[in-house]
């Protein structure tokens, strides 16, 4: 059976039970979002939440940090910063974010697949399998990737520039016959502005060493576990450079060049 109608089969199955979502509301996986990415690719850098306060809301998930200094990944109650030189580390509560996503993990449709796949085919089965393209989707994966390629954001100085210039200088990295786990999320086109439409996806690798924000891969022995929610709760700041950001501007393409740029 092609990966495509496995995970046709799964969304189905649940979707006829009546438990693709979960609707009492004290099992309902909110995605807490804090800022926007329109705000990230204008250049504001800095927020005043701390990771510590960003817990409180959920231990799944991903964003970045004050300055831009490195990608975060969050799964299994523990959040990590993925710096420029490709290792990960453990994320202080102190420390602060200014464009970050999280849920309580609890996933509805799971999937076991051996066979190998790539990330363009990967995002295609989802694509086709999901109930509506204009609700919310977690999605984890933990898989042996015999390729993925990730890259990682260098911490910036003030005055900052736009993500676009910055990602045209990210270090980006190789790792082969690597086990590790995909942490992301899958928004609908609508959101735009809001965050990055379509999948938004951080590795780890299997140590919790090393990973970063995903360009491409290939995967084999895959467990996919994915949560449906149609709950966002966004927070936006309330003072700084935020305030006189210019978000109204359609920011499609460069979220895109931003988001694939290797």
């Amino acid at each position: 059976m092609a990966i495509d109608d496995v995970f046709i089969k799964a969304f189905r199955a649940h979707r006829q039970e009546g438990d693709l979502f979960h609707h009492d509301s004290r099992l309902a996986h909110e995605l807490f979002q804090t800022s926007t990415i329109g705000a990230l690719m204008e250049g504001v850098y800095d927020g005043e939440v701390t990771y510590g306060e960003l817990a409180k809301h959920g231990d799944f998930g991903l964003g970045t940090f004050n300055a831009l200094d490195g990608e975060m990944i969050a799964f299994d109650g523990t959040f990590y910063q993925m710096k420029a030189d490709g290792k990960a580390y453990p994320v202080a509560p102190s420390a602060k974010t200014p464009f970050a996503v999280v849920m309580r993990f609890d996933p509805t449709v799971k999937v076991l697949w051996e066979e190998l796949t790539d990330w363009g085919h990967f995002q295609q089965a989802v694509d086709k399998a999901v109930p509506s393209k204009n609700i919310f989707y977690a999605v984890k994966v933990q898989a042996i990737f015999d390729y993925i390629k990730v890259r990682t954001v260098p911490r910036q100085e003030k005055p900052y520039p736009p993500l676009v210039e910055v990602a045209k200088h990210q270090p980006a990295y190789v790792h082969e016959g690597m086990r590790g786990t995909l942490v992301g999320f899958r928004f609908p086109d609508y959101a735009q502005g809001v965050n990055v439409p379509g999948y938004h996806v951080h590795f780890l690798n299997g140590e919790r060493t090393a990973g970063g924000h995903v360009l491409d891969f290939r995967m084999r022995d895959a467990t996919v576990e994915i949560d449906v929610t149609s709950d966002l709760h966004m927070e936006v700041p309330d003072c700084g450079d935020f305030l006189d950001a210019d978000l109204g501007k359609d920011q499609t393409e460069a979220i895109e060049r931003a988001e694939k740029e290797r």
